[in-house]
């Protein structure tokens, strides 16, 4: 608004003269002339209004130019603080994950010097219980063995006996064995 009044100012001043015919009228002889100071006037004047325009647009620029870098500024902070604390936090997360490796390759020689251990005494079980077998079954094979041996030898010497054995000797056996009992009753 203030610029509009200096405008009309400047431009009720050029009728003034203009109508007092004191040197800032429209020469038509000097038309070259005449431009040339009415542009001269009007750029000055021009300049004289637009400068305290002018002037405070570029403060606002600037003062809204200087508020975006530090806000850029403040946002670069900000983010840096982030980047150092990720970094933190990565540097903390492949410690444990670190860690959480040295932890899994302890567990996995346990659970297999563990399963080996398991394996030994399975393997000793085993190997135990197949002597326990193997001696059970040769102790079963004996007694068979000697139970057939002992039938063979009863067969035998019931074949012999009958061969051996006449009805006359048979009854010699008996009439020995009944005055032997006699005796002792």
């Amino acid at each position: 608004m203030e610029i509009m009044n200096d405008f009309l100012l400047i431009s009720s001043l050029a009728e003034l003269a203009s109508e007092t015919k004191k040197g800032f009228g429209f020469n038509p002889s000097n038309f070259l002339e005449a431009n040339v100071i009415n542009i001269a006037i009007l750029l000055s004047g021009v300049v004289y209004l637009g400068r305290n325009f002018l002037a405070s647009a570029l403060e606002v620029r600037q003062q809204k130019v200087a508020e975006a870098i530090q806000e850029a500024e403040e946002r670069l902070v900000q983010a840096n603080s982030r980047l150092l604390e990720s970094e933190k936090q990565l540097t903390q997360a492949q410690a444990v994950i670190e860690q959480i490796k040295q932890e899994a390759g302890k567990t996995a020689r346990t659970v297999k010097e563990s399963i080996l251990a398991q394996g030994k005494l399975d393997i000793e079980r085993l190997t135990n219980n197949g002597k326990a077998s193997i001696e059970k079954a040769e102790m079963q094979i004996k007694k068979q063995i000697q139970q057939h041996i002992t039938d063979l030898a009863i067969q035998k010497v019931t074949v012999q006996l009958k061969e051996y054995m006449t009805p006359n000797l048979q009854s010699k056996v008996i009439d020995s064995n009944i005055s032997n009992l006699g005796g002792q009753l």
